[in-house]
């Protein structure tokens, strides 16, 4: 039997804070994955590039052609990063660059698409990023969010998990209120705050929550789930799809659906 394809989502601030690849937090990511591996098809969709390159060459990352040029130093790092956590497990990591275009086309589309599908049939795990080297205006909004919700939709998978710097989505802004509460379930998204400002927090952060709901929306219009939590409380996780079980993080889902039992 198929196992059920999942897509999990990590932001650069649980990876890298510009000095140092957190070589410990990717242990545990890659840990976390082969637990999931057993039970269903694993994507990896990782940020991350621009700041691992920025631990190596600290130029000014304010710029375009900084930035991809530190991607183009970074994305290996990252890469060799997740190969030696992921060897532990016999995992093969294997690399996806993809941009916007990618899935404009039906063709390219559905190249990538049997490419992961091959990988996934050999235990391997797609690692998929955005093209920084070669990405324009694309970068300015952290679409990888985004770029996570079209992976999630277009490659068959029925959820997306995004592993944050935040637990989860809350019914106000938790920074400026005390008494803020994480929405556990959340069937629609306001479109007022789809066209809020992004808030990015960390330095090589480039989205915020409003990437994300963005992300989330896109999925529910096509009956697509995401789940949103942070990426530092792996237990999190680990019990909403191991042992079904929300001890905390935002599960977005269409209405009429059962939500993670779908997967389960």
């Amino acid at each position: 039997m198929q196992k059920p394809r999942i897509v999990l989502k990590i932001g650069s601030s649980n990876l890298c804070n510009g000095k140092i690849i957190d070589k410990t937090q990717i242990k545990a990511l890659a840990q976390i994955i082969s637990e999931l591996k057993m039970r269903f098809d694993v994507i990896l969709v990782s940020s991350g590039a621009v700041a691992s390159g920025h631990t190596t060459l600290h130029i000014d990352r304010n710029t375009l052609q900084n930035k991809q040029a530190l991607a183009s130093i970074g994305q290996p790092l990252l890469m060799e990063s997740y190969r030696e956590a992921l060897k532990d497990y016999a995992i093969p990591a294997a690399q996806l660059l993809l941009v916007w275009r990618d899935f404009d086309s039906r063709k390219n589309t559905t190249f990538a698409k049997d490419t992961i599908d091959t990988l996934l049939a050999h235990n391997a795990l797609p690692i998929i990023n955005e093209n920084d080297t070669i990405a324009t205006d694309e970068m300015v909004f952290g679409d990888n969010d985004r770029l996570g919700a079209y992976v999630t939709y277009y490659f068959g998978a029925k959820l997306l998990i995004i592993l944050s710097d935040i637990d989860g989505y809350f019914d106000k802004n938790p920074h400026q209120y005390d008494d803020a509460q994480i929405l556990p379930i959340v069937h629609s998204i306001p479109s007022q705050a789809l066209e809020q400002t992004h808030s990015p927090h960390g330095d090589f952060a480039t989205g915020g929550i409003v990437t994300k709901l963005i992300a989330a929306d896109f999925l529910l219009q096509r009956k697509c789930m995401m789940f949103l939590s942070h990426g530092r409380k792996l237990d999190v996780l680990r019990d909403f799809l191991l042992h079904n079980k929300q001890s905390s993080g935002t599960l977005f889902c269409p209405a009429d659906s059962q939500g993670i039992k779908t997967l389960i």
